[in-house]
């Protein structure tokens, strides 16, 4: 990813990394498709969003949110790691936390936020075949740069930051670093 300039005054935001074992044993990652509005509209993302003077603190921002998109009550959640920060050019410094979920039976979101629920296997995400990278130009970015990212889903590009939080992941969750 270029080193885009970041802004001084960063907005502190959080989101949850929300993982699971599906019926099979096989490790699961949430994401949220977000509605295509906004500075990113129609990204894929972890539920998350800015910290509010009501918070306790970033964690309870991520469970906050988690729960206001995807309605995952915070007691379905145990917060198994404070992630490493991610700082991006819109202007925000993202606070991940990864978190072992009990998957409700149906996922509901919030339609005005969220388009679509994702459940993606980690075992597609480290498949090489699913990783690859890209020149984009895209409004804004002063000349094209090479994106790495993931495909996933009906051809859905995962990148940006959460990529940056979620590649580091993959080969340590599949090596069983937390009890998921």
């Amino acid at each position: 990813m270029p080193d885009f300039p970041i802004p001084k005054n960063l907005r502190d935001s959080a989101v949850l990394v929300p993982i699971f074992r599906d019926t099979q044993g096989e490790l699961q990652v949430v994401m949220v498709r977000r509605a295509a509005f906004g500075v990113h509209g129609g990204q894929l993302a972890f539920p998350g969003g800015k910290h509010e003077p009501t918070d306790t603190n970033l964690q309870a921002t991520a469970l906050r949110e988690a729960f206001e998109e995807v309605h995952l009550p915070p007691t379905d959640v145990e917060v198994l790691a404070a992630l490493p920060t991610v700082d991006v050019p819109s202007g925000f410094r993202i606070a991940p936390f990864l978190g072992r979920i009990r998957r409700p039976a149906a996922w509901q979101w919030q339609t005005s936020e969220i388009d679509e629920v994702l459940e993606i296997p980690l075992r597609y995400l480290a498949d090489a075949a699913n990783h690859t990278e890209e020149t984009w130009q895209l409004a804004g970015w002063p000349s094209p740069y090479r994106v790495p990212f993931y495909r996933v889903g009906s051809n859905y590009p995962l990148w940006g930051a959460s990529y940056r939080i979620i590649q580091p992941l993959i080969s340590r969750l599949l090596a069983g670093e937390w009890e998921v």
